[in-house]
């Protein structure tokens, strides 16, 4: 997965630095090129996509295919962009340069996806007492991804990129725990 990874980033930092360009001059261009960018991300994880693609298929070919499935989805630009990945056999990682491309817009916009578990549902006024909190702590814009997980009996587990602030019951009796058998 890695490797993919590693494939699709310069990929991502080039559709990025044009839209990012783009912007300068037209209102918008981020956001056009990430619903193109996941438009054809999509098309790409389709099975007979595929099949089609890795089956041995010319480049010409399977770029042809791929620009009539995403047809007025995707504007010259994108056209362009999806024609030299098809050239050089790239197309499959389509689903990995969107997450990049992802990262790389929230990074610019100076947002983080925050990702926030508890035992309950978290009440709309928890909710933007938690985001304010979080905001001035990460001195970034941040996003509340909310679920429930009755397993952590009460309190919150919150997750932002590699910082996890564990602050349940079933976290603090698992901290317990461990010391009193050390």
């Amino acid at each position: 997965m890695s490797e993919l990874t590693t494939v699709a980033r310069p990929y991502a930092k080039a559709a990025f630095d044009f839209a990012l360009e783009k912007s300068a001059v037209e209102a918008g261009a981020l956001d056009n090129w990430l619903n193109q960018l996941s438009f054809a991300a999509e098309v790409a994880k389709d099975e007979t996509i595929i099949d089609f693609i890795s089956g041995g298929t010319s480049a010409e070919k399977s770029q042809a295919l791929f620009l009539n499935v995403c047809g007025e989805q995707v504007d010259s630009e994108g056209q362009n962009f999806l024609k030299i990945m098809a050239e050089n056999e790239r197309l499959l990682v389509l689903p990995q340069v969107l997450e990049q491309f992802i990262a790389l817009k929230a990074e610019y916009e100076q947002e983080i996806t925050v990702d926030v578990t508890s035992a309950v549902k978290l009440k709309v006024a928890q909710t933007k007492t938690l985001s304010a909190a979080l905001e001035k702590r990460l001195a970034r814009k941040v996003k509340l991804n909310c679920t429930v997980d009755k397993k952590i009996v009460s309190g919150l587990i919150i997750q932002a990129g590699d910082m996890v602030i564990d602050g349940s019951v079933q976290g603090k009796l698992s901290r317990l725990a461990t010391t009193l058998q050390s």
